[in-house]
């Protein structure tokens, strides 16, 4: 049967409501989980996907952008396994990255929605876990040569049947976990966020029908991708590279390139990786998925008009090369896919801005330093701090970078040290920008913060790194310059220290007061120095961002005339 034509009014309301049903389903689980990195960092997502793809139809605005693409992997898993057999009331529930992408962390939980006994689409929601086992608390495990070492792996399985939980599955995730109490307290907030999705679509469904809802969610998909379309065709037609590189992968001191050829035919584009690094032992791999949900991200700041659906990558052919870093399969360790999945945006970007610069930022800092500190408090019981540190966000044609942002894989924010300090004990020592970190240029790039951590458990602590940039600093665009690479040290009883592999290092020892410290990069650069207003650069100056030895170096003594 035909679905109904559906009007411009009834479309647009739809996709309002529809979006808020996924904003509602982030708002219950954030309200909710027991992990800061969901609570308050926004590490998760819900969406509404196609009944027989799994592509994505919807996703809530304050989710992760990366997962509008790796969650239509994971729900395609789910109807690959279960698809003939789901019923009404079923749940699913997996971690597996290789399947779902992203990282083990990323517990994923689908359902899907019945109207009127038919299967009618999937509901999905993903957090991130604050431990599930493995090598290393928190997971970040910089020397984990496979999928093993990093967590506990999850296959997807029947969480319920019929409305009916299975206690036993719960049952092994809850003794693969060092804090079973956040693992539950996060499980139980996705079902719940379920839970109001599928009351909030009955809602829907009641009041339009299931024939007007359908017909809009196939319009929103076309009408993405004919926008998607229009936009490609305003480009010149072309084909432009660029190269990037990792430190290394935590295990061999080999610097890993990444390498895209970006070329435009008409209304359509073509992201081609060959020339990146092979699969390498330690865990920088990503998964297939992960790739190529990454592709989108990157397309969705080029073009932040289009929609987040995957109608917009209809006219996009991603192209991975097999046995690359960027398509490993199991076990292969993909712990640390935030680093990778960066690096593959900066160099999407980095080709972008030879073809359209006026539609590109520079770099961004690039690597989210995921700082993991845990120990055991005098009573016996752990603790585990896990977070993720901000810098600098590139220049672009309008203006100069954010201070201390987020990275762009995200919209997730960076948790207060109030909360950290409260939960663990720790103190921050510093929480500061980092002066001389910005790229230089006509719109210089965005600065880099310093933290400085101290260790306030009699019993001490141990701490692992999981970073990048500590060897290629971000890269301006349109003639903007380089930032500050990234910078980690940490205390010993003969003084400060430094990882040997620059931006990875795990089983740090740190006893009651001694600390560590990170100096995390600024953003690339936009446009030739030369051309910044030497006011600006006065008041960098004025301002503490910028020394002035640093601003005679870099944009001559102009600025002291201005200041004067």
């Amino acid at each position: 049967m035909p679905s109904p034509e559906i009007d411009p009014i009834t479309l647009a309301v739809l996709s309002g409501r529809m979006e808020q049903i996924a904003d509602e389903m982030d708002a219950t689980l954030f309200r909710s989980a027991f992990n800061p990195i969901i609570a308050e960092a926004h590490d998760a997502s819900h969406g509404i996907y196609h009944a027989t793809t799994g592509d994505t139809l919807v996703q809530g605005k304050s989710g992760l952008p990366i997962f509008v693409g790796v969650m239509s992997f994971a729900v395609k898993a789910v109807i690959d396994k279960f698809g003939d057999s789901a019923e009404d009331g079923d749940i699913f529930i997996f971690n597996d990255a290789h399947l779902g992408g992203t990282h083990l962390n990323d517990m994923r939980v689908i359902r899907p929605y019945y109207h009127e006994g038919k299967l009618f689409c999937w509901l999905a929601s993903v957090g991130h876990w604050h431990d599930l086992g493995g090598g290393a608390p928190g997971n970040y495990n910089p020397a984990a040569k496979d999928a093993f070492q990093e967590a506990f792996v999850l296959p997807p399985v029947r969480l319920a049947s019929k409305g009916e939980i299975n206690q036993d599955v719960i049952d092994i995730l809850m003794r693969n976990t060092r804090l079973p109490q956040s693992a539950e307290g996060d499980l139980n907030g996705q079902l719940g966020a379920l839970d109001l999705g599928v009351k909030r679509m009955g809602e829907l469904l009641g009041e339009y029908g299931g024939g007007t809802v359908a017909a809009a969610l196939s319009a929103l998909s076309d009408r993405a991708e004919t926008l998607m379309r229009a936009e490609l065709a305003t480009l010149p037609d072309g084909r432009w590279e660029a190269e990037d590189f990792l430190d290394n992968d935590g295990i061999t001191d080999e610097a890993l390139p990444i390498k895209v050829a970006l070329e435009i035919k008409g209304e359509r584009m073509v992201l081609d990786f060959a020339g990146t690094a092979p699969r390498c032992q330690g865990p920088v791999n990503i998964a297939l998925p992960t790739a190529v949900a990454t592709a989108y991200v990157a397309i969705k700041h080029i073009f932040p008009d289009v929609p987040a659906n995957a109608g917009v990558m209809r006219p996009i052919d991603v192209r991975i090369p097999e046995g690359s870093l960027l398509a490993a399969e199991f076990p292969a360790p993909v712990g640390g896919y935030t680093e990778t999945i960066m690096r593959m945006i900066d160099v999407i970007f980095s080709a972008a801005a030879q073809a359209a610069p006026e539609r590109v930022v520079a770099n961004a800092y690039g690597t989210i330093n995921a700082l993991a500190i845990a120990g055991r408090r005098s009573n016996g019981s752990p603790w585990v701090m896990f977070s993720f540190y901000g810098g600098g966000h590139g220049g672009s044609p309008e203006s100069d970078g954010l201070n201390h942002g987020n990275a762009p894989i995200s919209t997730a924010t960076i948790p207060p040290m109030e909360i950290l300090e409260a939960a663990y004990p720790v103190m921050f020592k510093q929480w500061a920008l980092r002066p001389d970190s910005a790229g230089p240029g006509q719109h210089r790039g965005g600065l880099g913060a310093v933290y400085e951590i101290e260790v306030l458990e009699e019993n001490g602590a141990e701490v692992f790194l999981f970073g990048e940039r500590g060897r290629f600093a971000p890269k301006g665009v349109a003639g903007g310059g380089e930032a500050a690479l990234n910078h980690f040290e940490f205390q010993t009883d003969e003084g400060w220290d430094t990882p040997p592999l620059a931006s990875k290092m795990r089983g740090i020892q740190l006893v009651q007061g001694q600390s560590v410290r990170l100096e995390t990069p600024g953003g690339g650069g936009y446009g030739v120095p030369e051309d910044r207003a030497p006011e600006k650069v006065a008041g960098d100056v004025a301002k503490g961002f910028l020394s002035e030895a640093e601003a005679d170096r870099i944009y001559g003594t102009k600025w002291k005339e201005v200041r004067a």
